[in-house]
């Protein structure tokens, strides 16, 4: 794959991304009172939903500034791998309600590759 053609893809990629996280810590953080009480029905402390919330706003903004798209990704994943478990483990549905995280995780997870650092190669 061209370079022109990995960047393009991977901007593209960064654009939904950032939207989707922005949106989704935006409207945790608008019903923080809500969001709060699902969190203690998961059994996770309620300043986890604020933790989350705010990490998801930033890391949504971090993906759009090119010198902090790696650290928001590598964040961000975390965040996914959290939600994936939940998904299995705690929330009602399983892993198949969990399908969005479970695309948000291999989507961050492309995106990290896309924006990794080209090797050096020796001559």
């Amino acid at each position: 794959m061209s370079p022109s053609v990995r960047n393009i893809i991977a901007w593209i990629l960064q654009a939904l991304l950032a939207a989707m996280f922005i949106y989704s810590g935006g409207h945790k953080l608008m019903d923080l009172a809500g969001t709060t009480k699902n969190f203690e029905g998961l059994g996770l402390p309620g300043w986890m939903a604020t933790l989350i919330a705010v990490a998801e706003l930033l890391g949504g903004i971090g993906l759009l500034i090119p010198r902090t798209v790696r650290p928001a990704a590598l964040g961000l994943i975390v965040i996914m791998i959290g939600a994936v478990v939940m998904h299995a483990t705690k929330i009602p549905g399983g892993l198949a309600g969990g399908t969005a995280a479970i695309v948000c995780l291999v989507l961050l997870v492309v995106l990290l590759v896309l924006r990794s650092r080209p090797a050096v190669r020796a001559v």
